[in-house]
């Protein structure tokens, strides 16, 4: 195409009041809870998001919004102010974090000032991998009489590299081996990059020392993992059903096992595993050595397919279903 003569507008920077948001509590915070919103966030951070609630009491105060990381069911503290940042706000940051457990802290500016940005920046450095800590600013930006478009800047967030090389040295001195979980975190990073280069419909999930990683499907309590044994010399992917009334998801789709096997391409194992908390549909691929660097290329197109193929087989299921339409017998016993 011919850009000599094409006519560019120019973007515009809109005031963030008189853009949309007149006020924090009755206009930003309802706006950002909309789902198409919390996820515009959440792309941004790397994180699948699913808002829980909006002004969540913690003693006397009300938290923003509370959201699920829906890839590994942890809490997500959201707070938002449309000025400068300032104490206060960084001080119920704190107090809401504490008192909802929360892993993951979002604090939403219109402007970060250099002492609250080295604040969060202290916290990420002091904290273990546990928690993460991020800072956005959020902006409105139009061209001509176009409607305002929110951008997100993330201004500080968790140093991963920093955390990895603590977390090992704290392996070692404590006598434990870290070999493990360093070559679990080269396998999943470089899963994580063929993701990213590939595309398709399950987002790539931030690499972790750990012998599996979950993805988000789009319900809390329902995701697909992936795990990888050295010891065991396997791999597995599946549907983990793990909500209040996991008993009821997983009978009503076994109901239709014929039906999701049969567009899923082969048979899955469905293991109801009695007094655990997730039960699981399942693949497993077995004699693969993930010791093995030279075979990474073949697990990983192993992974990938299936990974796509849970994702397109259950996870309009796994939003629909009402597991109030399920009639349980007496053998059941809801997790």
């Amino acid at each position: 195409m011919n850009l000599k003569n094409k006519q560019f507008g120019e973007l515009e920077r809109v005031a963030l009041r008189a853009g949309g948001w007149p006020t924090e509590a009755g206009d930003f915070t309802p706006w950002l809870a909309e789902t198409e919103n919390i996820e515009l966030l959440g792309r941004t951070i790397g994180l699948e998001l699913e808002v829980e609630s909006q002004e969540q009491r913690v003693g006397l105060f009300r938290a923003d919004i509370l959201c699920k990381d829906t890839a590994n069911q942890t809490w997500v503290l959201v707070e938002n102010q449309l000025e400068k940042t300032d104490h206060i706000h960084l001080g119920q940051l704190m107090t809401y974090a504490a008192g909802l457990d929360a892993a993951t802290i979002v604090s939403v500016a219109a402007e970060f000032r250099d002492e609250h940005r080295a604040a969060l920046d202290w916290l990420n450095s002091i904290t273990s991998d546990d928690f993460s800590f991020f800072g956005l600013e959020i902006e409105l930006w139009r061209i001509g009489n176009s409607n305002p478009a929110p951008k997100f800047n993330v201004i500080c967030k968790p140093n991963d590299w920093s955390r990895t090389v603590t977390k090992a040295a704290r392996e070692a001195s404590d006598g434990t081996s870290s070999q493990t979980g360093e070559l679990q975190l080269e396998f999943w990073e470089g899963l994580r990059l063929l993701m990213e280069s590939r595309g398709g419909a399950v987002n790539p999930a931030k690499a972790q020392a750990s012998g599996f990683i979950n993805f988000s499907i789009g319900k809390t309590g329902i995701f697909v993992t992936t795990t990888m044994s050295v010891q065991k010399k396997m791999l597995s992917v599946y549907l983990a059903v793990g909500t209040p009334q996991s008993i009821a998801y997983f009978k009503l789709l076994e109901k239709d096992r014929a039906t999701y096997e049969s567009e899923y391409g082969q048979e899955l194992e469905w293991l109801e595993l009695p007094g655990q908390k997730y039960k699981q549909v399942r693949v497993e691929l077995n004699d693969v050595n993930p010791a093995d660097k030279s075979q990474w290329g073949s697990m990983y197109d192993w992974i990938y397919d299936h990974l796509q193929r849970m994702h397109s087989t259950f996870s309009e299921a796994a939003k629909t279903i009402d597991p109030d339409e399920y009639v349980s017998d007496e053998s059941d016993k809801e997790i």
